[in-house]
């Protein structure tokens, strides 16, 4: 007897996971680029233009590019952190406080190694460079202790962790470390040339920072993927209950993540310090720590995937400040366009995580 029965095939999310997870920052990006034309016409400006400041002119030009690798390189920095971080369920989101606090750091080895143009040299820029990465990982440790011995929340600690970081910097550069001859600006003095990342390209800010970046991507990759202690990190995220019972160590895992995530974030906030602003100014970042999230996330909590995160957003970043001078725009923009690819992600992640839930 013929059996009429509608066959169940399985669809294309339940599927593919792989594809899945790729999917869904694809159409965050369709989405917000959707949103930005919708954005656009309703401030009265032409959308064709918007989306050209915000796509086309970063990319036109090689400065362009040397510019999306000066934004990228902090943000690769700070979001592969993050996603070692995640991996193991670890919930800080206070990169940005750990990259003042590298600044800082990095800074003020800068200084007292600083005794006019003669200084500085490869021994000196390793010395200011370590030194960040060593005050990112002391201001790690701090959320790692107090997550350790009084089982604080991690996420509101690091987060407020920032602000003292913040606070820290400006009392600085208008305190013990303000240039005498700076004509009053909260600032420290310029960095000798010789205490400055080597420059990649001429006439660009783009630096050797750009390449540690790069090199930081392949050695997470290779620590979360090829290596041990990356898998216990994993599994410890994944299935807490079954790394216990493997003896994989939870208290281990927080103080490991946190310290690595201390020490890429410490070593953006140096590479920033002694190479695209050459001196510790108030503000050290626009806040490449809080919109590393966003490309941590983009980029699947994956090193190579952040490469592509980490480009989004610096395009973001270099389509807000061209928008304020070419279009008139405020710069919030800069802020409005993260949002709403971090609104469209979560979106298309619940949806897609829905389907693949039901089978179809």
């Amino acid at each position: 007897m013929l059996n009429f029965a509608p066959v169940n095939r399985p669809s294309l999310f339940a599927a593919s996971p792989a594809l899945l997870s790729v999917a869904a920052p694809v159409l965050a990006l369709i989405l917000t680029t959707l949103g930005g034309i919708l954005l656009f016409a309703l401030l009265g400006k032409d959308p064709v233009a918007g989306l050209s400041v915000f796509f086309w002119e970063p990319i036109r030009s090689v400065r362009g590019w040397t510019e999306i690798g000066v934004k990228c390189t902090p943000l690769i920095l700070c979001a592969i952190g993050y996603a070692i971080c995640y991996r193991s369920s670890v919930m800080t989101i206070g990169a940005e406080g750990m990259l003042v606090a590298g600044a800082i750091a990095a800074g003020g080895t800068a200084l007292a190694l600083d005794h006019g143009a003669g200084s500085g040299g490869a021994f000196a820029i390793a010395l200011v460079m370590a030194a960040g990465i060593l005050g990112g990982m002391v201001w790690a440790g701090i959320t790692a202790l107090l997550k350790d011995r009084f089982n604080t929340d991690e996420i509101l600690v690091s987060l407020m962790l920032v602000y003292v970081a913040q606070l820290l910097l400006s009392y600085l550069v208008t305190g013990p470390w303000k240039d005498p001859m700076g004509f009053n600006f909260p600032q420290s003095k310029m960095f000798s040339p010789g205490l400055l990342l080597p420059q990649l390209v001429k006439t660009t800010r783009l630096n050797l920072g750009f390449v540690f970046a790069l090199v930081a991507v392949v050695v997470a990759w290779v620590f979360m993927t090829r290596s041990f202690a990356g898998y216990r990190l994993r599994v410890g995220g994944m299935a807490p209950l079954a790394a216990r019972y493997a003896g994989f160590s939870r208290r281990g895992a927080l103080w490991m993540t946190l310290l690595i995530a201390g020490a890429t974030s410490g070593l953006a906030g140096a590479i920033e310090t002694i190479g695209p602003v050459g001196q510790l100014l108030p503000s050290m970042s626009p806040g490449y720590g809080f919109a590393a999230i966003i490309v941590a996330y983009v980029g699947r909590l994956h090193p190579v995937g952040i490469l592509f995160g980490s480009f989004i957003m610096a395009l973001f970043y270099i389509g807000g400040e061209l928008a304020q001078s070419r279009l008139g725009l405020p710069n919030a923009i800069t802020g409005v366009f993260q949002g709403m690819l971090l609104f469209f992600l979560l979106a298309a992640d619940a949806l897609m995580g829905n389907r693949a839930a039901r089978g179809h």
